[in-house]
């Protein structure tokens, strides 16, 4: 956003703040949160002590604090922020105090496009806590990222920079929950989560495995483009109750390095068993579940699977004895 002599034209500031210029007359129509000086008595320009007041007014309201009234304390703290008065707390937040998902989605895709990361942070966390981490992810999480992603399509590469911001607090935010003690089931096998050799997307692996610590289930990450011989490797040393691979297109899932993972067995001679292999994301749709693999459709599907192969009596060896889930 660059400066003139004569201020930020309302294109300007709508850009940096994530809101239409419409929303941006309309405050000031409503709430009396408008330019300073308007050149020639036409053109709106607004200087910075406006654009933090409008700054404050964006984080007020991504925070749940209906417009009226965060309009009226972003104009006593003239964009300084300053504590919201307990009045100021909106009425319509659900029962757990959580704001609903919907003004989750809003509040963090202007943040994005702010790229006010304090915000990002505060929303998050906020939404982890109040929804859960499977509610978080599928219903605020994962839309936002999408919509984000579309808008930089749609926008001639612009806004690249936000979708990467977004992504680095998602991932900061699902790191940060926090394992259930040591494990429910210790010295059990893990489960390993990698992405495929040419695949580069690791969010979804990243909330399958803070999940997984939600519930107290041992885990090993690998990450982003795992070359196939260091996912044998890792499968060899490990002797994974699960291997969990995520690929986001078909051109990353490699089908026959799922077999090969799925065919590699571990353990004392005469007991030896093999890893129950689950093929995450849109890029193995189209194709057969082959034996001793899943699909799993969803975060929560994934979770509910590989935690039940835990509860089994044969927990110890993993999900071995674990069915197909139906499609």
């Amino acid at each position: 956003m660059s400066d003139t002599a004569h201020g930020l034209t309302t294109g300007a500031v709508a850009r940096h703040l994530g809101v239409s210029p419409t929303t941006l007359r309309s405050w000031d129509q409503r709430y009396g949160i408008g330019p300073a000086a308007r050149e020639d008595g036409r053109h709106r320009r607004w200087t910075a002590g406006d654009v933090a007041v409008l700054d404050e007014m964006c984080r007020l309201t991504a925070s749940g604090v209906p417009p009226a009234e965060a309009a009226r304390v972003a104009r006593a703290g003239r964009g300084r922020p300053i504590p919201v008065p307990a009045a100021a707390r909106p009425p319509q937040r659900e029962p757990d105090g959580g704001l609903p998902t919907g003004d989750v989605r809003r509040g963090l895709a202007r943040a994005a496009v702010r790229l006010d990361g304090p915000t990002l942070d505060s929303l998050l966390r906020d939404a982890v806590a109040s929804h859960g981490l499977v509610t978080a992810w599928e219903d605020v999480m994962v839309p936002t990222l999408h919509a984000v992603g579309r808008k930089w399509e749609s926008s001639g590469d612009q806004y690249v920079e936000v979708e990467h911001l977004l992504s680095w607090h998602v991932s900061t935010a699902l790191r940060q929950i926090t394992p259930a003690g040591h494990g429910s089931v210790p010295d059990a096998p893990p489960v390993l989560l990698s992405c495929l050799p040419a695949e580069q997307h690791t969010l979804p692996l990243e909330a399958l495995a803070s999940g997984l610590a939600e519930r107290g289930l041992p885990t090993r990450m690998l990450g982003a483009a795992v070359p196939a011989e260091a996912l044998d490797a890792a499968v060899r040393r490990l002797g994974p109750a699960a291997v969990v691979l995520w690929s986001q297109a078909r051109s990353t899932a490699n089908h026959s390095l799922a077999r090969h993972v799925a065919g590699r067995s571990f353990g004392v001679k005469g007991a030896r068993t093999h890893p129950r292999v689950l093929l995450a994301g849109p890029g193995w749709a189209g194709r057969a579940v082959e034996a001793g693999m899943l699909r799993p459709g969803s975060l929560r599907e994934a979770l509910d699977v590989l935690a039940r192969g835990y509860a089994e009596p044969t927990a110890g060896r993993g999900l071995s004895s674990a069915r197909p889930v139906p499609r």
